[in-house]
């Protein structure tokens, strides 16, 4: 039986008072609409209409039936709209992985943007490295993951991507920093402070292929997890390192130069399971490829610095605490 039709076809009788009237509102004929009230009053055990009467008349269990009947519609309404919701992924909570090292202005601007389209969603984000998100996905802990291609994972759905420019962050005492642009092969006999391979195996080999194609192999590789970190190793004249532009004007005394012919570009996007994906995935994966790219745009080229006097640089680190680089310029 078929309540919620019975119970509409029951209200509006009721407040037509009468069959006729009442059918032609609801679209049908007479007969299949008194079918259908006897149906429910059978179903009830109970008479909902007076029928000795010339006009329509509501029994004492009609009139109570009525505020009952609006209930169940507008509990069967607000669940198929939960449903709905659900169903293309404006509802619920979507465990997103994004790259440690995402700024915070792109991250905001991610969340609003979510917030704006799917106001029910809830979007738990874990900072999380591509290999990190890679294993979760295939766990089943993580809905999406903006992850650093390319990756090795067929059983992904992949989303659009960004691809952000990737310029040398150096010392800005460096003579190199003079330039308005570096070329790869400007670098040779530096070391190259970068990302542990385990975080994400396909970027690493492909950044260090491309460097060897264009005539820069490092004399060393140093790894780095955290851009301050891996900033600090900058400073203290330990390497470079090949990174965005955002990360590394946080640090006044490094220079960032874009890389001549622009070899290296950083490609993000997000990728979900293949089975059973959740329904707000493809978008998380548009509005983030959106959001990247906007946030890519280039700036203004920095004019060639003369390098200042001599630094001194101490750098601790220790296990448990991170210690940012102090210096002190040589009187």
């Amino acid at each position: 039986m078929d309540l919620a039709r019975h119970l509409r076809h029951f209200l509006a009788v009721a407040e037509e008072r009468h069959f006729g009237r009442a059918a032609e509102a609801l679209g049908m004929a007479q007969p299949p609409l008194s079918q259908s009230i006897q149906r429910l009053e059978r179903e009830l055990g109970v008479a909902l209409f007076d029928r000795s009467r010339r006009t329509v008349q509501l029994t004492t269990a009609g009139q109570l039936l009525i505020a009952e009947a609006r209930a169940v519609l507008a509990a069967e309404q607000r669940l198929r709209t939960v449903a709905r919701k659900a169903g293309d992924g404006s509802l619920g909570t979507l465990r997103a992985g994004v790259p440690p090292d995402t700024p915070a202005a792109v991250l905001h601007r991610l969340l609003r943007e979510l917030a704006e389209q799917s106001a029910g969603l809830t979007v738990d984000l874990h900072e999380l490295t591509t290999a990190e998100q890679l294993r979760l996905l295939a766990t089943a802990e993580l809905d999406v993951g903006l992850v650093e291609h390319p990756i090795d994972a067929p059983d992904l759905q992949h989303g659009p991507s960004a691809e952000l420019p990737l310029g040398v962050a150096l010392p800005r005492t460096s003579p190199l920093a003079r330039l308005r642009e570096v070329g790869l092969a400007d670098l040779a006999g530096h070391e190259l402070i970068l990302f542990p391979r385990a975080t994400a195996p396909g970027r690493h080999d492909e950044l260090l292929e491309v460097c060897r194609a264009h005539g820069f192999v490092p004399d060393r590789v140093r790894h780095a997890r955290n851009p301050e970190f891996l900033l600090g190793l900058v400073l203290s004249g330990n390497g470079v390192a090949l990174t965005r532009e955002e990360p590394a004007r946080r640090e006044p005394r490094v220079a960032w130069r874009p890389l001549a012919g622009r070899p290296l570009r950083l490609r993000v996007g997000a990728v979900w399971p293949d089975t059973s994906p959740h329904p707000a995935a493809p978008r998380f994966a548009q509005v983030a490829a959106a959001v990247l790219t906007e946030g890519a745009a280039p700036l203004p080229a920095p004019a060639p610095e003369t390098p200042a006097g001599p630094w001194s640089v101490v750098y601790t680190v220790h296990p448990a605490q991170r210690t940012d680089p102090v210096s002190n310029p040589e009187p």
